[in-house]
């Protein structure tokens, strides 16, 4: 809720309010991915692993660079929360905000996700997404956001008093640790803020609040990537199915989703290298 305001009104309001907003991060410098190659290389790729999530779970999947992923909708209308790691380093991940800033609050094809500081480079490219005709709706709700953290077992306490092990964030730790051997709370702290594949989200225009609403995925959508540095990748499935009513939930309808991999023709690549980490130094002026 938003609180009314106890400040007077000054005589100026609204011409502060008139002032015209400005792009925080203008993007006309950002190098662009060549969407060409990659619909090019998409038609010589064959499928090499796949890995069934089930419902109210998690599971980790490898992909190298050069190679594409799908997460695909396969049983009925369900939401997942995706986390990205680089393969040989768990500290460089997804960096949903700097995305989120660059891209806006939801993403699509040719869209990419960046990695965290030092790298600050992209770790994927979406290629495709069969839920692009969504747009935005009339309550300002798009598909894939970038908005939301994770459903997790912290606020589920905060806000119910109760404690709820399914949560995405939970299920994402657990396949963490159990991929990489790591324990449990060595896991957690690697576990980040996602892109929520296939949600329906926005903010009320009322109260600014972050809302979700039915997911308009169907079985047989499926948004794909490119990997462009080597990945391992975490995919949970929330607990709240489609998330038309809640996210925690141990009673809404839940479907499992599959996650392809899938390795273009040894030449198609020819001349491509994965992008180089950030060259800004890190001294930070000293």
């Amino acid at each position: 809720m938003k609180r009314t305001a106890q400040s007077k009104t000054p005589a100026d309001a609204d011409a502060r309010k008139a002032i015209k907003p400005v792009i925080c991060y203008p993007v006309d410098t950002l190098p662009v991915p060549n969407m060409t190659i990659y619909a090019a290389v998409r038609e010589s790729m064959k499928l090499t692993d796949e890995v069934i999530v089930p419902p109210r779970d998690a599971r980790v999947f490898r992909v190298s660079a050069g190679n594409f992923f799908r997460i695909i909708s396969i049983d009925g209308p369900q939401v997942g929360d995706l986390n990205l790691w680089a393969e040989d380093d768990l500290s460089e991940r997804f960096y949903s905000g700097k995305t989120r800033a660059l891209h806006g609050t939801h993403l699509s094809t040719g869209d990419q996700m960046w990695s965290s500081f030092p790298h600050m480079r992209p770790m994927a490219t979406i290629t495709y997404d069969t839920l692009d005709w969504y747009g935005f709706d009339e309550d300002g709700g798009g598909v894939h956001d970038v908005i939301g953290t994770r459903c997790d077992p912290y606020t589920n306490r905060l806000l119910s008093g109760q404690d709820y092990h399914h949560c995405c964030h939970s299920n994402l730790t657990r396949a963490l640790a159990a991929e990489t051997g790591l324990t449990l709370q060595q896991a957690e702290a690697h576990v980040h803020d996602v892109l929520n594949v296939f949600m329906c989200t926005g903010f009320t225009y009322d109260t600014h609040q972050y809302f979700m609403k039915a997911s308009p995925v169907r079985p047989g959508d499926f948004i794909e990537f490119f990997a462009e540095i080597d990945l391992l990748g975490g995919l949970s499935t929330c607990p709240g199915g489609d998330c038309s009513a809640e996210h925690s939930s141990n009673t809404a309808a839940c479907y499992p989703l599959k996650v392809e991999v899938y390795r273009p023709e040894p030449k198609a690549l020819e001349g491509w290298c994965p992008p180089k980490p950030s060259t800004y130094s890190g001294n930070h002026g000293v």
